[in-house]
């Protein structure tokens, strides 16, 4: 058996998860206004200067302080309620290509990463891939996070993740694919005899020349507004986004209660088809 495994942020989504749901946990009072800001300043950072591994220690010690006290099954419901509305507009295009490919092929599909279980199995679950390798946090004895972590999805985590995986579904790890855009994840990507780089940070691109490993870069359909936060845009830009919106959603509610259920990379392939070009980063 082959598989091919994916990494989450800026891989497969066009922002960091944890980052994307950012806005929903602060309508659900969850986190704060001063802490939303602040995540969409550590969004700007993570997308131009990329994440090493001090950037995501601070960032790991951070996030589990601040849910320190929160119900799992609270941020479970949140995140898919939203799942949706916050997926949808960021994930590549290019991406969804790839994991229909692999399935079409008889491969395994595995989205990998650092985030929580509880966005990322989700997610998974979205993309109809086979699993998820995702971050772990303890829990007290009500469901509660403790502010510690049982599993952490990062570097030769994933890895040691991976071989279970391999040993428990015979997977041939030498025939399958890795994807992802982080020197972090070289670890992954050595574990593969198919590595793939994808919208690579500096140090990821230049081992990746160094070892002439396929580069690929992922960019549709996301929008400028969706990569970076802007400020509002214009009367006129609002109607055209809103009318777009409108005919997603109509095209969705006709789909859904006149016809049999489509597969979600129909309708997603169908979402990106939509926007028009002028809205899309070049």
């Amino acid at each position: 058996m082959e598989a091919a495994f994916f990494d989450l942020d800026k891989t497969v989504i066009a922002r960091a998860s944890m980052v994307a749901f950012g806005r929903p946990f602060y309508r659900q009072g969850l986190i704060t206004r001063r802490l939303l800001m602040r995540g969409l300043w550590g969004q700007l950072v993570y997308l131009y200067l990329g994440a090493d591994e001090e950037r995501l220690a601070r960032m790991r010690e951070s996030v589990l302080a601040l849910t320190k006290g929160w119900q799992q099954s609270q941020v479970r419901r949140i995140v898919r309620e939203a799942l949706t509305d916050v997926v949808t507009p960021i994930i590549y295009a290019e991406a969804l290509e790839l994991i229909e490919e692999h399935r079409a092929a008889g491969r395994r599909v595995f989205i990998v990463s650092a985030s929580p279980e509880e966005i990322v199995e989700p997610l998974a679950d979205y993309l109809e891939v086979d699993e998820a390798i995702a971050s772990k946090a303890r829990l007290d004895d009500e469901g509660c996070y403790t502010g510690e972590m049982a599993f952490y999805a990062y570097g030769e985590n994933k890895v040691v993740a991976m071989v279970d995986i391999a040993a428990r579904e015979n997977i041939d790890l030498a025939q399958s694919w890795a994807y992802s855009d982080s020197a972090t994840d070289l670890p992954m990507l050595e574990a593969v005899g198919h590595p793939v780089v994808v919208n690579p940070d500096r140090e990821l691109a230049r081992v990746a020349r160094e070892r002439e490993w396929e580069v690929r870069k992922f960019e549709r359909p996301v929008r400028l507004r969706d990569r970076v936060p802007t400020p509002p845009p214009a009367p006129t830009a609002v109607g055209a986004t809103a009318l777009i919106a409108g005919g997603v959603a109509a095209f969705l509610w006709r789909r859904r209660h006149l016809a049999p259920p489509p597969s979600r990379f129909d309708d997603l392939r169908r979402l990106a088809a939509s926007v028009p070009r002028r809205f899309r980063v070049r």
